[in-house]
């Protein structure tokens, strides 16, 4: 149906028209009559299109795609042939079926300031629309918007920049059409998505737009257009740069990680690794971290850094730590080196300060080379460094001959400095900037603590370890009673030395002691409290003690430890102390074996035959509760049975329980008999598979097989309490000697034997035993007596007629002593069988 307009409306006199959406003109007033001289007739039902001089401008066609008002001027057809410039405003009309029908008006740019009815209407109308089309265009928010066929009908001029190409090139293409791959391919299947939900979506994207140099963070919005009715008619794509707060998240969640992950062991090589495997790939291409040799050894790095001045004063540094982060830069110098003087990390050794460079790969190469040239003196940080000669360690990128961005970081901690880390982007990555730097001094400051906690831990492990060194035995003696060995593993840094001992003690008649102990906690404290331990096993062992009134004694030295700690109030000593032990005396010739043990794991005993069981002893309680007894238990061992005592680093572990340990342990030892070297390494072996780790705690293994002295080897005679038992003792023990073929030893023998029967015959009761054994290297003389008085040795008077006879023994004999049984007392005498040869 063709429109008129009415005559007399008050809008009569301005120049309107309307278009439907086949761009077919439905309405033309009089007034558009007046200015192009077209009769409605010769307009209304033909295409708008033949009314234009010249094509529709680009604003126009982007509104016309978009549905959108619009206002500007366009070049119409007068009906006499010319051409006359018409301002229009154009405002959309959506009809009930979706489509949209556009109403003109217009004025001739001379009639434009005319006070027509109408022309404000018309003219504030073209304002409101001239200033959105600017709001739009001049955005700085990157926008695009697509059609239903998701075809570019316009883009403002923020995205494209960011796009690299015109308008022109895009219009009417689909976004993939235009830049194939990611993350567009992503983009092209949000936006459908969005035109079939109606809901709009969010992606947080990573990457180089086309149209710039360096990836960046985008926050991209992707929102369906919708008409009066709720249609979805297209899609707008709006891109936000958010590089910035970006950067500021992976700087925290950077520092977060360098907490977490930097420091995780006692170790100052580990530590650097970690540092650089913290800071290589995500933040530089090349991260390399030179600690001070001191540092390295342990020492205090005081005074190993160049001086004030810059001047290095004969620095020493090791490459620590390198990780290449892309395209496999080299990773440095081997092996000890000095930075070059005035060189940036000289600088930040000597003044404890970080900066920023750009230099070449050759300037840098430089640096390490304590022979290369020099920055001058205050070149500008913030500069490019000259070119140096190339130095044989140029941690250069592919392209050699770009400009690559250093940060050279010391790493310090408490005052001093420990070494320095240096962090490199090669020419093709974006160049470090001062937030960067402020975050690797961060991350440094981090990783020096670290690091000095590291060397600090290593020097007091070094004592501990030398001094747990010292105080266990160096070898073990050999012994007529058993055949030993053992094995001594400290554990790893992380857990620190520990208190782990073991010792074979000789006792007399052939007898041996064999101690396996642990005291509580670990570090330098708990070597020394191991070493008083073992010093007071041996001195008790001295005294023949039964196992279970020696761990008597020993539990009261350590409550009086405890309690001299606690009164001292030491900051940094271990409060409680605390320890196990257990304790086992074999005897030879009797074949028994008596055990107490204080809260210390069961030893396993292993038979002639190949058979492992744990012994069945009480466990007593640990050391250092005080007031609790302990209980022995006596076993008889045939020949060749083999004991393993053990701490509980043995069988206990983070990946297994102690159960299956023991298990394990037990296994480990069953089967025929073999070399107790052999034994040894296959039980570490069964326990503890190869791992390049340590243990978590210190292992203390000691095997003992047990040997028997046969009846050729001892003599015994029961001697009655009489004076003239004297001369018998000494006929009894030469003939003896005879017989063993030991007659050199004859006189030194029957003195001893003269001198102790005597006393034993005027200061003791009967039953006297006099007993002679024969073992490996040397020759025992035991006499026993019902009394419970202890001789004592002493110097006598040149008036005495006795009181020379001790005296005399123990000149004449390696060593002496007395023992006390549940019957009396044994007092011996050993002589070396090597003065017989």
């Amino acid at each position: 149906m063709h429109a008129y307009a009415d005559p007399h409306s008050p809008t009569a006199t301005v120049p309107m028209a309307a278009v439907d959406a086949e761009g077919t003109v439905t309405l033309w007033s009089p007034a558009a009559r007046q200015l192009l001289g077209h009769a409605p007739g010769e307009v209304i039902g033909g295409p708008a299109a033949g009314l234009l001089a010249a094509p529709l401008p680009g604003p126009a066609l982007r509104a016309l795609t978009r549905s959108a008002p619009w206002s500007g001027v366009l070049t119409a057809r007068h009906h006499d042939g010319g051409a006359v410039r018409v301002t229009v405003r154009a405002h959309p009309c959506p009809e009930g079926d979706g489509r949209v029908q556009w109403v003109l008006l217009g004025a001739a740019p001379e009639e434009a300031g005319a006070a027509e009815p109408g022309a404000e209407l018309a003219d504030a109308a073209r304002k409101d629309a001239a200033l959105k089309e600017w709001a739009y265009v001049q955005s700085p928010v990157a926008t695009a918007v697509y059609d239903r066929d998701l075809r570019l009908t316009g883009a403002n001029g923020e995205m494209l920049r960011l796009s690299g190409r015109p308008e022109e090139a895009m219009l009417g293409l689909r976004l993939t059409e235009v830049f194939p791959g990611a993350p567009f391919d992503e983009f092209g299947r949000l936006m459908a998505e969005v035109l079939r939900t109606g809901e709009a979506l969010r992606r947080d994207t990573f990457f180089r737009a086309p149209g710039q140099s360096r990836e960046r963070a985008w926050a991209t919005f992707f929102t369906p257009l919708k008409d009066g009715d709720g249609r979805v008619r297209g899609v707008s794509i709006a891109a936000i740069d958010r590089t910035e707060p970006h950067r500021a998240r992976e700087r925290l969640a950077m520092v977060n990680d360098a907490g977490a992950r930097i420091g995780t062991t006692l170790d100052v090589a580990r530590t650097a690794a970690e540092l650089a495997d913290v800071t290589a790939g995500g933040f530089a291409d090349l991260v390399t971290v030179d600690l001070l040799d001191a540092v390295l050894r342990s020492g205090d790095p005081a005074g190993a850094a160049p001086d004030g001045d810059g001047r290095p004063d004969g620095a020493v540094l090791r490459r620590t730590a390198a990780r290449p982060g892309r395209d496999g830069l080299p990773a440095g110098p081997q092996g000890a080196f000095s930075y070059a003087p005035l060189s940036p990390p000289a600088e930040a050794l000597a003044s404890g300060r970080a900066s920023l460079h750009r230099a070449d790969a050759a300037a840098i190469g430089a640096w390490a080379d304590g022979t290369g040239g020099t920055v001058p003196p205050g070149t500008p940080a913030l500069t490019d460094a000259p070119a140096l000669p190339e130095g044989p360690a140029s941690p250069g990128a592919p392209d050699r001959n770009g400009t690559h961005s250093v940060l050279v970081v010391p790493l310090r901690a408490r005052g001093t400095t420990l070494g320095v880390a240096l962090f490199v982007r090669h020419p093709g990555t974006e160049p470090f900037d001062a937030d960067d730097l402020l975050l690797a001094e961060e991350i440094a400051a981090r990783a020096g603590v670290c690091v000095d906690n590291a060397r600090r831990y290593a020097a007091e492990r070094s004592v501990a370890l030398t001094l747990q060194r010292s105080l266990l035995p160096g070898r073990l003696p050999e012994q007529a009673a058993v055949e030993v060995t053992s094995r001594y593993l400290p554990a790893g840094v992380q857990a620190g030395v520990g208190g782990d001992w073991f010792d074979v003690i000789p006792l007399s008649g052939a007898r041996v002691a064999l101690v396996v102990g642990d005291v509580v906690g670990h570090g330098l404290q708990a070597s020394a409290v191991m070493g008083r331990l073992r010093a007071a096993v041996r001195t008790l062992a001295d005294l023949d003690l039964p196992p279970d009134e020696l761990l008597t004694h020993l539990d009261d030295l350590v409550v009086q430890l405890a309690q001299d700690e606690a009164a001292e109030g030491v900051p940094g000593t271990v409060r409680e102390t605390g320890a196990t032990c257990l304790y086992v005396v074999y005897d030879p010739v009797s074949r028994s074996c008596v055990l107490a043990r204080a809260g210390h794991p069961a030893p396993v005993l292993v038979t002639p035959g190949g058979a492992a069981r744990f012994l069945d002893i009480p466990g007593g309680p640990p050391l250092g509760l005080g007031g609790l007894p302990f209980e022995s238990t006596e076993l008889q061992l045939p020949e060749g049975s083999l004991l393993a005592l053990y701490t509980d680093g043995l069988v206990e572990g983070h990946d297994h329980d102690i159960g299956a340990g023991l298990d394990g342990l037990r296994a480990a030892l069953s089967g025929p008999a073999a070399p107790l070297e052999r034994t040894c390494d296959a039980v570490l072996d069964a326990l503890l598979p190869r791992r390049p780790e340590r243990p978590t705690d210190d292992i203390a293994l000691l095997l003992a097989r047990t040997r028997a002295l046969d009846a050729s080897q001892v003599r015994s005679w029961d001697l009655p309490a009489e004076r003239s038992t004297v001369a018998d003792a000494r006929k009894f023990a030469s003939e003896q000697l005879t017989a063993w073929g030991l007659e050199e030893l004859g006189f030194t023998t029957e003195l001893v034997v003269s001198e102790l029967v005597t006393n034993a015959v005027r200061h003791a009761y009967a039953p006297i035993r006099l007993r002679l054994i024969r073992e490996r290297s040397s020759l025992i003389c035991e006499v026993s007596d019902a009394s419970s008085t202890s001789p004592r040795m002493r110097r006598a008077r040149l008036t005495d007629e006795g009181g020379r006879g001790l005296l005399l023994v123990a000149q004449l004999t390696e060593r002496w002593g007395t023992r006390f049984t549940a019957d009396g007392k044994t007092i011996w005498a050993e002589q070396p069988l090597a003065a017989a040869g």
